[in-house]
């Protein structure tokens, strides 16, 4: 028999749940300030107060740099757990469980619009997909944006963020490399600009592959860009490394980058190199 408590407890009509703060607030990875998660949206993501610009997936990142009523190229379809893969748990259930968390079913999307008038096709890594690690969805998705841009006559613009090839797939997976140097190689002889956008973190064989091909190089603030991690590097040769080592900044001063931009002004950054490549407006 329920206590005179419960009974009076159920009889009070509740309205729906509030919002918790988890959803409201957001904090800063990088200076631990709490935000309003709205207002850091409208921010593009970027912190108020250390600007520090926090990861995006690829849809958020294709929102923000093409003009409206662009067109996203279906995804490939490639051999799932070709090698039949396991470590502490089975590829096929990491897929699964990473596809249950996202949109779209691997780390690289790819989408044909323009930017401020300018046509381009632009691929987007997405991090958090599996740390964004290159397989051959990923190697597939970019060939066929490149394949698009070739067919377009138009650039070709990519963001990377990896942590570097998929082990789980492991030589298939590092084969995407040339297979991507290839197409980056066709861009050229066509004469169409091929764009890098780094953003945190291109690591791996990312960056031993497509990522350093560019015309451009354009990084976001902060980035970490690299091949092995710091630990290795400073293990092998056995001395420190320099205060922001493998940063965007540091990159840039000593000439694997072009420029470092802003995430409020890389669209308009974009679209000035767009108009100084490519000077033909979007139909």
């Amino acid at each position: 028999m329920s206590s005179w408590l419960t009974r009076i407890r159920k009889s009070i009509p509740f309205g729906r749940k509030r919002e918790t703060a988890d959803n409201l607030w957001v904090k800063c990875p990088n200076c631990s300030e709490m935000l309003f998660a709205k207002d850091y949206e409208e921010n593009l993501f970027v912190c108020p107060r250390c600007e520090h610009h926090g990861r995006i997936g690829a849809d958020t990142r294709l929102d923000q740099i093409l003009d409206p009523g662009f067109q996203l190229l279906i995804e490939p379809q490639v051999v799932e757990d070709p090698l039949k893969f396991r470590d502490s748990k089975k590829y096929a259930d990491r897929i699964k469980a990473a596809r249950a968390k996202s949109p779209h079913d691997d780390a690289f999307q790819v989408a044909v619009g323009a930017i401020e008038g300018h046509k381009a096709v632009v691929g987007v890594q997405d991090f958090t997909f599996m740390g964004g690690s290159m397989g051959m969805a990923v190697g597939q998705a970019f060939v066929n944006g490149a394949q698009r841009a070739l067919d377009e006559g138009c650039a070709y613009i990519v963001f990377t963020a990896a942590g570097g090839a998929r082990m789980q797939e492991g030589i298939l997976s590092l084969m995407q490399m040339p297979k991507a140097t290839v197409m980056t190689r066709r861009l050229k002889e066509a004469g169409l600009p091929y764009i890098v956008v780094l953003t945190d973190p291109t690591t791996g064989g990312v960056t031993a592959s497509y990522a350093m091909l560019g015309d451009i190089h354009i990084a976001e603030p902060g980035a970490l860009i690299g091949f092995a991690g710091q630990r290795v590097i400073q293990d092998t040769i056995r001395e420190s490394l320099p205060d922001g080592f493998q940063r965007a900044e540091y990159l840039q001063k000593h000439g694997m980058v072009d420029m470092v931009v802003d995430r409020h002004t890389l669209r308009a950054t974009l679209a000035r190199l767009l108009d100084y490549l490519q000077p033909a407006k979007a139909a």
